[in-house]
């Protein structure tokens, strides 16, 4: 009996050991395009985009990468979401969790292939999943209660985070910087707060932290350049001269004359504008859009500092940190919240002038600038600290720590193993290649150092059945060592995000054996073009 087509004609499906075979191809083939950038020694990719403009990217950044391939195979896309989630979630981690998902899926195709069903390898998987979570969770230690220890936590989280990113040879510098701005959210985790500039000019060492908001615009003609205890009115609305606003409108005059009427109507509409803005008692005045000559003009007379065309995350950002609202209408001065702020004065940045607002409301806003030699590096440079950022600000609300250095994947794996070994049955083969899924994550990272992995790892694993529970990989030597006296701290959050993800994401992949791809739109011809 032939096959019955249900499907519309153009669509397509793949069954069973087909289906799973082109999932697990794309699968790996994301962990294999990613993994070289694994560690304190992974290696860069370069991103060009498409287009007139061309736009270079150079990155060892998962996310980053992920986000600028366009993928078109499923199992691919679904890594790729998990890497956008990782990074939304705790902001690193992201490159561990598609390469970890990647070897699981690796391992299940080598099982499938041994006629294990895909159920028992799940079962399995879950069984490893909570004992490798119980083991992280048993080896964390929290010293949120000791001041000292914990700043030190924080410090060697922020340098191991660095330590796989461009800034890893000024990893102390930039550690210190992440830090203190952290620190001075009071742990409130407002990473909004925290504000990031980017200047070309001098080397990544001249990047430095400032107390306040800085905003990169200009100060209007003839207006005060210092203001002292600021009102400042944060508004979005047009200052341009109000034109008429009926498309295809024409006026018709007789004179001259009469068009300097309509000019002159047009003039004190605005004056009636800028003098109700005025009525606000204030002495600065920010807007999301352009603020014209005459307004400008007015602005200047009235002795009140304009700030214009300062962009929405700008104005968004001013808002909360000078703790006063977005305006578009002023009838009503009463019912308007100004920010305050103790100085506004304008501070120069390498050649450039930049507006300086210390003594903000919000006491926890400070900006970075960050200095170097071209966009790429600063684009990279800002990447990595807003990795360290996500993760220091994840600390303090999660304040609980786990050894770096493939030490916590070797742990993992060795409680794996050991419940493989009293395991009866298939699930015990599953639980096996679990371990080996983690343990290839240090064996990853030895080998992107140039390093004998098999050599290490051996090492490593030994080490761990010995009971030392804080021996890693100590990348700067190409030796095992102990995490704790080297200071290759991570964050707990971070660790298990990655566990929890790739497990997840690996087991979805898993249970698929079907994939219909709809039929694509026909084009139909526009016989009634406008």
């Amino acid at each position: 009996m032939a096959p019955v087509n249900i499907f519309r004609h153009g669509a397509d499906e793949e069954k069973a050991e087909t289906a799973r075979l082109s999932s697990f191809i794309g699968a790996i083939a994301i962990g294999d395009l990613v993994k070289s950038t694994l560690g304190p020694k992974g290696m860069d990719k370069i991103l060009l985009s498409a287009g007139k403009s061309g736009s270079v990217t150079v990155t060892n950044d998962g996310a980053t990468i992920l986000k600028a391939i366009g993928v078109d195979n499923p199992a691919a896309k679904v890594l790729v979401d998990m890497s956008k989630v990782q990074d939304d979630e705790v902001g690193d981690g992201t490159t561990s969790v598609t390469v970890l998902a990647a070897e699981l899926l690796r391992e299940a195709e080598l099982l499938i292939a041994k006629k294990i069903h895909p159920q028992t390898i799940i079962s399995g998987w879950r069984k490893a999943t909570q004992v490798a979570r119980d083991a992280l969770r048993e080896a964390a230690v929290d010293h949120s209660n000791d001041i000292p220890r914990f700043h030190e936590d924080l410090m060697n989280i922020s340098r191991t985070t660095l330590s796989s990113k461009l800034l890893t040879h000024h990893k102390d510098h930039f550690s210190r910087l992440a830090v203190d701005a952290v620190l001075r959210l009071k742990g409130s985790g407002n990473l909004e707060a925290i504000h990031i500039i980017k200047k070309l000019g001098g080397s990544l060492t001249d990047s430095y932290l400032d107390e306040g908001f800085l905003l990169d615009k200009k100060i209007g003609v003839n207006q005060p350049k210092r203001v002292e205890n600021a009102k400042i009115l944060i508004a979005n609305t047009g200052m341009d001269t109000d034109k008429i606003k009926i498309f295809g409108s024409r006026v018709r005059v007789d004179s001259m004359a009469k068009v300097a009427e309509i000019e002159q109507a047009e003039k004190e509409k605005m004056k009636e504008k800028v003098d109700r803005i005025l009525k606000h008692g204030i002495n600065c005045f920010i807007n999301r859009q352009l603020i014209y000559n005459y307004p400008e003009q007015l602005f200047a007379q009235a002795g009140v500092m304009a700030i214009e065309h300062a962009d929405f995350a700008g104005v968004e950002r001013l808002a909360l940190v000078t703790g006063g609202e977005i305006t578009s209408t002023f009838d009503h001065p009463e019912l308007v919240t100004l920010g305050h702020c103790k100085l506004i004065e304008e501070v120069m940045i390498g050649e450039d002038l930049l507006i300086h607002f210390s003594g903000v409301a919000m006491g926890e806003a400070c900006t970075i600038i960050l200095r170097g030699a071209t966009q790429q590096i600063l684009d990279e440079a800002e990447r990595s600290l807003h990795d360290a950022l996500c993760v220091l600000a994840q600390t303090v609300k999660e304040p609980r720590t786990v050894y770096g250095g493939g030490c916590s994947e070797m742990l993992m794996a060795k409680v794996v193993t050991d419940l493989a070994n009293r395991t009866p049955g298939k699930e015990a083969v599953a639980m096996e290649s679990f371990a080996r899924a983690l343990a290839m994550l240090p064996t990853i990272i030895a080998d992107n150092a140039g390093y004998d992995s098999a050599d290490l790892v051996a090492q490593l694993r030994a080490a761990h059945q010995e009971s030392k529970n804080t021996i890693g990989l100590n990348m700067t030597e190409g030796t095992v060592g102990d995490m704790s006296e080297l200071g290759v701290t991570e964050s707990f959050q971070v660790k298990r995000q990655v566990l929890l993800s790739a497990s997840e994401a690996a087991e979805m992949i898993l249970r698929v054996d079907d994939i219909i791809r709809a039929a694509p739109r026909k084009r139909v011809p526009d016989h009634h073009p406008c």
